[in-house]
């Protein structure tokens, strides 16, 4: 592997690399990072604008005779790099990805040369060639699946779990540029974590299982709306599909099942529409509630799908939240 440079350090928009700490920070504050992306990340930023190969990243990070998945390793590099940026394959404001030739960096780095007391700065701009042949060719997304994480010591070792980048890659790009990043969320014991996701699951399924036992009351309720079959056929069609949707989430949390995370992102636009239309369940209870009550915990309700994915981002149905984290 290659060893990062002893007083070296580099600055790139709001972050800052040392290389002799391996530490990467975002205005002051230490963003985590496993060790080989952190490597890749250094190599990046020695040759801005330079295109490195993924042959020439694979005898960096991996000694030879050194048995992995390549492919998937220099894969799950970069997109822990961008994961650890916010940035993303498809719009890229760090990283880019150049079709079947590598990968470069691309935006403006300034190297801080640690000199005894004194320092020599030394900035690198994209030149406009650069970014003529960026603006001409058309990279393309890395788009490959990966189980596996990069260990510190090189090697490739099993997940249980997809990583939370990989969840994000499959969400719209109107959600994850609106909605909290992992970096942007607390820290929370694992359990904790993983008891409050399992309790908004029983939630929903109590909801859809309590709705279909009490059909007549709630047809009698729904008879004061214009269109009251169809308010209640939809309440009956949409319980029935989420019955089985959220008995497979929860057993697949439960059981820690591999690529849970990104089959949660998948389904969250689904869970988000229909999670909201759920919101109003609070007054198929007016016999039992005033108006008041049940528009404040519709209130609540409208949050519930927000929260369930700040849950998955913070390690639910991981064995650990560290599996989620940089570094």
């Amino acid at each position: 592997m290659t060893d990062t440079q002893p007083g070296r350090r580099y600055r790139f928009g709001t972050f800052e690399v040392d290389a002799a700490s391996g530490e990467l920070r975002r205005q002051g504050i230490r963003v985590r990072i496993n060790a080989q992306p952190f490597q890749l990340l250094v190599m990046l930023l020695e040759r801005p604008c330079e295109v490195i190969s993924r042959e020439e990243i694979e005898r960096a990070l991996w000694p030879e005779g050194t048995f992995v998945d390549y492919e998937h390793g220099v894969n799950s590099a970069v997109n822990r790099i961008r994961e650890a940026l916010g940035d993303t394959a498809s719009n890229p404001r760090f990283v880019e990805t150049l079709a079947r030739r590598g990968y470069r960096f691309v935006a403006p780095v300034e190297k801080i040369r640690e000199q005894g007391n004194e320092r020599t700065r030394e900035r690198e701009h994209r030149d406009t060639g650069a970014e003529g042949q960026r603006e001409r060719e058309h990279p393309g997304s890395d788009g490959v699946p990966v189980d596996m994480q990069i260990s510190a010591s090189g090697s490739l070792a099993s997940r249980p779990a997809a990583t939370f980048e990989f969840a994000l890659d499959v969400e719209p790009q109107a959600f994850s540029r609106i909605l909290a990043a992992p970096e942007d969320l607390p820290k929370a014991p694992q359990v904790l974590v993983q008891t409050l996701f399992i309790l908004f699951q029983l939630m929903y399924l109590t909801f859809y299982i309590g709705a279909l036992a009490n059909l007549p009351e709630i047809e009698e309720l729904l008879s004061s709306l214009a269109r009251p079959v169809l308010a209640l056929d939809i309440l009956i069609v949409t319980a029935a599909i989420l019955i089985p949707v959220r008995a497979f989430v929860l057993c697949a949390v439960l059981f820690h099942a591999p690529r849970i995370h990104r089959q949660f992102m998948r389904l969250w636009p689904f869970l988000l529409l229909v999670d909201v239309l759920w919101a109003l369940s609070p007054f198929l209870l007016l016999h039992h509630i005033n108006v008041g009550l049940a528009l404040a915990c519709m209130a609540l309700l409208v949050y519930s799908p927000f929260a369930q994915r700040s849950l998955v981002l913070m390690g639910a149905g991981s064995g650990s939240r560290n599996a989620f984290l940089r570094g």
